[in-house]
């Protein structure tokens, strides 16, 4: 199987202090891999240095074959990577249609008429502003502005957080549609337990280092460990399955 995103060795510091220690992973083209692990374990800081937000110091990041290690976030972006940071990020003061006019338009099946059939609450308040939308629409109109580079790969941090229960169901319908339509998805969550239901592999960031690495399905099995989620250690975890 084709790897889409390969990252080994990475090394991320914040000033000083030490993130990530020798993180490293792997995204096969066409599948879900989730990156899962408690808050202030690493996952952001990963996700920023494989977009070149926060560059590591060491290590190498390889994207569809390429080494994209010292590229720029712009460039990174424009060889077909999709991100949907934490937080959301649209413009509150612009129309909904209006936010998915902002990407820059690359060739590709996603189009604004094809995002309102994906989305369609997006197309009943597409003229809304982004300020007056529910926090399940603002992801979803945060996930369409993506879509529409017509990326290859989808980078995705916390989608589900601070949405109720119903729209968390349906924003990973929409993740599990992005991997039906060949888009390699890396998803950062919290919600470790849908995030399993849908993904193929799994990897749990601990103190800024893998500390498990194994299909998905094996790991949603182990009930211990999942519960384990939200505190794990390095020493709960090491050893557990081959990283």
């Amino acid at each position: 199987m084709s790897t889409a995103l390969h990252a080994e060795g990475l090394h991320t510091y914040y000033g000083k202090s030490h993130i990530l220690y020798g993180v490293g992973l792997d995204v096969a083209e066409g599948r879900i891999t989730a990156l899962l692990g408690r808050n202030g374990a690493g996952k952001t800081t990963t996700l920023r240095s494989l977009m070149a937000l926060t560059p590591p110091r060491e290590g190498r990041v390889t994207i569809f074959g390429t080494d994209t290690t010292r590229w720029s976030t712009y460039r990174i972006a424009a060889a077909g990577v999709g991100y949907v940071p934490e937080g959301r990020r649209i413009f509150a003061n612009l129309s909904v249609e209006e936010n998915l006019k902002v990407p820059l338009e690359r060739s590709g099946p996603w189009t604004i008429a094809r995002i309102y059939e994906l989305f369609p609450r997006l197309a009943e308040r597409r003229l809304n502003r982004g300020r007056q939308l529910s926090g399940g629409e603002q992801e979803m109109l945060s996930i369409a502005r993506a879509l529409l580079l017509n990326p290859r790969l989808l980078i995705l941090d916390e989608p589900s957080q601070g949405l109720a229960p119903l729209v968390v169901r349906e924003v990973f319908r929409i993740v599990t549609h992005m991997r039906d339509e060949g888009i390699s998805v890396l998803l950062v969550e919290q919600n470790a337990r849908m995030s399993l239901e849908i993904a193929d592999h799994a990897y749990v960031l601990d103190d800024g280092a893998v500390v498990y690495s194994g299909p998905a399905r094996e790991l949603a099995a182990d009930e211990a460990r999942v519960r384990a989620l939200a505190g794990a250690s390095a020493e709960e975890w090491s050893g557990i399955t081959p990283i």
